[in-house]
């Protein structure tokens, strides 16, 4: 008989709803890795029980069935929070930002804290998730027990924000999935070309289209170097708002035959968009993490990142790092990585090594450390 030592609930919404995003990977793959670090203790999953993304996981696991309204809005819909009275748990986790935390709780509880966006820039976040943010955040940390977060950057950024005591707050890493890995370029340019029609050699940008991620500073110093360099500009992400803005952007550069939007790109077939990539540019204003500079790492792209925020601390030594504000000494570093190819080789190499210090196993490993901490209350 095996004994149970404790039993910890998640809320897997995110996972489901908000694939392709860094939170929702961040909450499929703690799943996933929790399965495969401990069999000891009890996990319940709360999740519509038709939807489980493909998780296989250990006997350990087992699943909340939960209803889904059609709130449109993923925000809205984990707003709702689940209904946990007959369950038994030691921790109840929340990923996403706590959104969804019920506030009568009978087991302590954690949630995970990506970063404070809303609070720093709230021009750039939706109406419905920056109200949900400053209604219910704050109200939020008062009850949960402690905070996960991303990254150090993050974490000073919430206790400045909310005072919360550090000693309550654990920094673990997210990582790039196993698939993100060198690939045959040849196999990858062609895959891309025959099934999205890009043909030329490409610069790629892959993640948010919202303003805090600088698109229209990255059009501009792609601008300037066009010409020198036959490549195009392939900015992948579900067309925004301000796509409108980014099209009228290159048009009045006159590059909008080089500037390609092919929207939101499958996960099966992001490393094949690496791979092809001449290189990846990451020139956001602000992230709690950034997910995406390390999966180009770990197919060894060569990387261009801002050194806002909290990209220095994840980037380390592994790419090029710009001032986002300053387009000029973005269009250079792409001039010079296109140019210098010992300089290219030598970053490529960088990256590999940086991506790989982060793995979804470690992440797992302190996010347990720190369940146990909290529930026996040492800290």
């Amino acid at each position: 008989e095996r004994i149970v030592l404790m039993k910890f609930g998640i809320d897997g919404r995110a996972a489901k709803w908000y694939r392709g995003t860094g939170i929702g990977t961040y909450a499929c793959e703690l799943i996933k890795s929790l399965s495969m670090i401990d069999q000891k203790n009890d996990y319940l999953i709360f999740m519509p029980k038709d939807s489980k993304p493909g998780l296989s996981l250990n006997s350990n696991f087992n699943f909340a069935d939960i209803s889904i309204g059609e709130k449109g809005s993923f925000w809205d819909e984990v707003n709702i929070p689940n209904i946990l009275n007959d369950k038994q748990m030691d921790i109840y986790h929340v990923p996403q930002n706590g959104v969804g935390l019920s506030n009568n709780m009978r087991c302590a509880s954690v949630i995970t804290l990506h970063d404070v966006i809303p609070c720093r820039m709230p021009e750039t976040v939706s109406d419905r998730y920056l109200k949900i943010f400053s209604e219910n955040i704050p109200e939020i940390l008062k009850i949960c027990s402690g905070i996960i977060t991303v990254s150090n950057f993050s974490k000073m950024d919430i206790i400045k924000e909310f005072n919360y005591p550090e000693e309550r707050i654990q920094v673990t890493p997210l990582a790039a999935e196993s698939i993100f890995r060198p690939l045959d370029k040849t196999i990858s340019k062609d895959f891309i070309s025959k099934k999205y029609f890009m043909k030329n050699k490409f610069i790629l940008y892959v993640g948010g289209l919202g303003p805090r991620k600088n698109i229209s500073g990255l059009i501009e110093a792609f601008s300037m170097i066009k010409d020198k360099h036959q490549v195009s500009l392939v900015i992948a992400g579900t067309k925004g708002k301000s796509y409108e803005d980014y099209k009228n952007l290159a048009y009045n550069l006159n590059i909008e035959g080089k500037v390609i939007f092919p929207g939101f790109i499958p996960a099966a077939d992001l490393p094949f968009l690496y791979n092809a990539a001449e290189l990846f540019v990451y020139p956001s204003f602000y992230e709690g993490f950034g997910l995406p500079p390390v999966e180009a790492m770990a197919c060894g792209v060569p990387v261009i990142s801002s050194n806002a925020a909290s990209i220095p601390e994840i980037m380390g030594d592994g790419g090029i790092m710009v001032n986002p504000k300053d387009t000029w000494e973005l269009s250079r570093a792409m001039d010079n990585l296109l140019e210098d190819n010992s300089l290219y080789q030598t970053i490529s190499l960088r990256g590999i090594n940086r991506a790989s210090k982060y793995n979804w196993k470690s992440t797992a490993e302190k996010t347990l450390e720190f369940y146990n901490k909290i529930s026996s209350n040492i800290y």
